[in-house]
């Protein structure tokens, strides 16, 4: 009988890379980066074999994706941001046999998803920026959902996160999940980048990231759940937020009452709201 172990929402901003780098960035983004390796050092303590990642930086146009390729290895520059993200070395060995079994049953419960095992099928950042922190001796398999879902329903990414927990339970080990993504979204313009760097695009997204810190770290997930349409449009939540949509679609949905703890606070990135955030899984699935 598999065991899901951990489930958190996390970040992947490109800057954790850049605050490796020396230089006037040097330092600026270690407490998510530090976030992180408390996640990863949990996953340890709690015999986690294999990471699974919803990756909001891999936008899909049709049906869902698992990318669960045996072996992972390559040198990864950003499209988006090379001056952030360059010649970033990775490799991680993955899960085919977990990967299939979540896409046999999400196709059960009606969802169209798909899963892979081709080498060329390359991770993207929201997979290898956490993974760089959490995973760097390859301690872990990785699996990497798409979850910058462009056509798709909520309630099919709501039953695509209850079709991974089945998945889990069927599995003979023990997977953390990792919903890879921002709060709000709405990038700084280009002529206010350098500026804006740790700072918000609006004030309006920064106080609907703080209410939605304040209803998580109550429990507060029947209000959240009700909103979250609205707040995913009116904030440009990443990947129109199907990842948040996945983890508690997977926890519950708006029955799940967990008191959220915050191991990064919520942060400004480039316009953005992000934080690195454990989930306690509900009492059925902790025991």
């Amino acid at each position: 009988m598999g065991k899901l172990a951990l489930a958190a929402k996390i970040t992947h901003v490109p800057s954790m890379y850049l605050s490796e780098m020396p230089g006037k960035h040097f330092g600026c983004r270690q407490a998510a980066i530090d976030g992180h390796k408390e996640i990863g050092r949990r996953c340890r303590e709690l015999g986690v074999d294999t990471i699974i990642v919803f990756d909001t930086h891999w936008l899909v146009n049709s049906a869902y994706h698992i990318n669960c390729t045996d072996h992972f290895a390559g040198v990864y520059t950003s499209h988006e941001l090379p001056h952030f993200i360059r010649d970033m070395r990775y490799e991680y060995d993955g899960n085919p046999e977990l990967g299939n079994m979540i896409a046999e049953e999400a196709c059960t419960a009606g969802v169209r998803a798909q899963a892979h095992n081709i080498p060329s099928l390359d991770l993207e950042y929201g997979t290898l920026v956490p993974m760089r922190y959490m995973n760097e001796d390859r301690h872990f398999k990785v699996i990497s959902i798409s979850a910058f879902c462009t056509v798709h329903a909520f309630e099919d990414s709501r039953k695509m996160g209850e079709a991974i927990l089945r998945a889990i339970e069927k599995y003979n080990g023990t997977v953390a999940v990792l919903a890879s993504g921002s709060l709000s979204h709405r990038f700084i313009d280009d002529q206010r980048a350098e500026q804006g760097m740790h700072s918000y695009t609006r004030e309006f997204d920064h106080q609907m990231d703080e209410r939605v810190v304040k209803l998580w770290k109550e429990g507060r997930f029947k209000e959240f759940c009700e909103m979250l349409p609205e707040y995913a449009q009116y904030c440009f939540g990443e990947g129109n937020m199907h990842d948040t949509v996945m983890l508690l679609g997977m926890l519950g949905w708006d029955k799940y009452d967990g008191e959220v703890e915050f191991i990064t606070d919520l942060f400004a990135s480039s316009g953005t709201g992000q934080v690195n955030a454990v989930f306690p899984l509900p009492a059925r699935l902790a025991a």
